[in-house]
């Protein structure tokens, strides 16, 4: 199977600040990629690199998705393509009400494709997808964020990704500051969704083991100064809990 996202000498600064320094990634179809490492790293500055983040300037090599070279595109030209990123600290937006916000979202998406639907027939989805999640109807009638927790939040990006449909998802640190309750409600939700569209690639972005324990990578990609320095399968995750990145 060829690789959805092919990540070939990737480097990347932040002003004169290199924060990539060679990176090489492949991702295929329905592959979970598990990212880790120690603060400063390089991880959230990857995501936001494939997402096309103005201040994260590509000085060397190459980002390919789904056969198409992204290097040059806007966030949004990038997302139409079936790039996802879920933010670690998702923004609010007072007034607009989520369904709204999913609405505008997916027609910016899909306008003019045959995947556009009548304001009926998404409701109907958006509905169902919510019956998916385990999630109250009364939810896409508040304003995004606003006045949610942060289990709320998180289980929000999981709705985006259910109605919205990426072909991969990038989630940065979504674990951070939930409980262990909002932990497994969100790793549900996102494994509830990978079985409605199994060919949708994940890239998980975290510090810690427990999310992993409800979404199982099938790659784990360690980074260290901007670099990976060292892959392998799920075991991995159980090496490191113990003996921690120095002795890896």
């Amino acid at each position: 199977m060829s690789a959805l996202l092919n990540v070939d000498n990737l480097h990347v600064s932040v002003g004169e600040k290199e924060v990539l320094k060679g990176l090489t990634l492949q991702i295929k179809p329905g592959e979970v990629c598990a990212i880790m490492g120690p603060n400063g790293s390089g991880k959230s500055s990857f995501s936001l690199a494939l997402m096309g983040h103005p201040r994260y300037t590509v000085t060397a090599g190459t980002i390919s998705f789904a056969g198409d070279d992204v290097i040059g595109l806007s966030p949004d030209k990038r997302a139409k393509l079936g790039i996802f990123l879920g933010m670690q600290h998702p923004h609010e937006i007072e007034g607009v009400p989520y369904k709204d916000f999913l609405r505008q979202s997916y027609n910016a998406l899909y306008d003019g494709t045959p995947r556009q639907m009548r304001i009926r027939d998404f409701h109907k989805m958006m509905l169902s997808q919510l019956d998916l999640l385990h999630m109250d109807h009364a939810f896409i009638e508040r304003s995004v964020n606003v006045g949610f927790s942060g289990g709320e939040k998180k289980r929000a990006e999981m709705l985006q990704v259910a109605v919205l449909q990426p072909k991969l998802v990038i989630l940065d640190e979504i674990d951070s500051g939930l409980d262990i309750d909002a932990l497994r409600q969100v790793a549900v939700a996102l494994n509830k969704v990978r079985e409605q569209h199994p060919d949708m690639a994940v890239i998980l972005i975290t510090h810690y083991q427990r999310i992993l324990q409800y979404v199982t990578p099938d790659k784990v990609v360690l980074l260290r100064d901007g670099l990976i320095f060292k892959s392998g399968g799920a075991d991995l995750v159980a090496q490191l809990e113990q003996t921690g990145y120095a002795d890896i």
